[in-house]
């Protein structure tokens, strides 16, 4: 009886301090940064999702760099309310078709820059990209720099061919390309917003006169479903003698809705929010289109699709409050 007790004793020493390892492992592992989905397909157009679980030893979190490796390519960043982004371009080893144009430059880093993370949450920070010319079986790396105020956190660490990654302090983030089926195609008209500035023009839709002002080809893209983010373009022509200004924009389908500019300059894409908003000068037109001034719709309650309206107020500082309604067209513009 007394050993029964005795071995009753040890094993639940031994099951209680298995399972605390067991935790300690799970842990550990979680605590890298990694991708929510760490398979993808070949040839296939995927969001690859990364979650940042932590600041930097207890430092909120300021600034996501991720290095894109060959093979990753036609990447477009997934803009993040409250946070800068960056995307750095330059060649791509191969040459890579994309729907009968041969690309050789696109992405290579992007960054996310001036956010407040704090250490008590986590997020997931997005690149909409496809996997192309990758064999089956390759794990492809992406190299992240976590930055919190002054400290820096690099998770880097790539294995050796067949080595295993599982014993790295800072293992890089890993995709494993696996076997697709040939559709003939992807699907790259489902993404999210255009960030390459290749949208085709606005559809003739309707157009709102306030005043002096003219507001015409109001249009949205298409979003993938549980994509938190939407973007919106329009044209404005000031016929007046007066400057006018847009101050800001508000729509039922979205919690807010930024103006955003993108500037390309030295290869470096850079965006950012106009609190101010946007001048429109007397006698001018000011269009907002893909890959310049935008609209950022922010916690979207239904992604847009395709055949969608979104309606929208605009509120000028002369012009006053004009409510325009967008029509939702394919990622690609067309």
């Amino acid at each position: 009886m007394k050993a029964i007790k005795k071995f009753g004793k040890t094993f639940g020493k031994s099951f209680g301090l298995a399972a605390l390892l067991s935790v300690a492992a799970f842990a550990s592992a979680e605590a890298h940064v990694t991708f929510l989905d760490r398979e993808a397909k070949q040839e296939s157009t995927i969001l690859a999702t990364l979650q940042v679980p932590h600041g930097c030893d207890g430092k909120a979190t300021t600034e996501v760099r991720v290095k894109l490796p060959e093979g990753f390519v036609f990447a477009k960043p997934q803009p993040k309310a409250g946070w800068e982004l960056e995307v750095i371009k330059g060649d791509y080893q191969k040459t890579y078709d994309n729907h009968g144009d041969k690309v050789k430059t696109g992405a290579i880093e992007v960054r996310w820059k001036n956010g407040n993370l704090s250490d008590d949450f986590y997020d997931t920070f997005v690149i909409q990209g496809k996997v192309s010319g990758v064999e089956a079986g390759t794990s492809l790396a992406f190299p992240v720099t976590q930055m919190c105020g002054d400290t820096l956190t690099a998770w880097d660490q790539v294995a050796k061919e067949g080595g295993d990654a599982h014993g790295m302090k800072s293992p890089a983030p890993l995709l494993k390309v696996v076997a697709g089926e040939d559709h003939g195609h992807d699907h790259d008209d489902m993404a999210g917003m255009d960030m390459s500035g290749m949208g085709g023009a606005a559809p003739a839709g309707e157009t709102v006169k306030a005043g002096d002002l003219e507001i015409s080809g109001g249009f949205a893209k298409a979003m993938l479903p549980g994509q938190p983010v939407g973007g919106g373009f329009f044209t404005v022509k000031n016929n007046g003698q007066t400057d006018d200004r847009l101050l800001s924009v508000s729509s039922a389908a979205a919690g807010e809705v930024q103006i955003h500019e993108m500037v390309t300059k030295d290869n470096v894409m850079r965006m950012r929010q106009l609190k101010d908003g946007i001048a429109i000068g007397a006698g001018e037109m000011v269009k907002l289109e893909p890959g310049n001034l935008h609209l950022m719709f922010q916690k979207v309650k239904t992604p847009f699709k395709q055949g969608d309206t979104v309606p929208v107020t605009l509120t000028f500082e002369k012009a006053g409050k004009v409510d325009l309604v967008l029509q939702v067209l394919s990622a690609q513009g067309k």
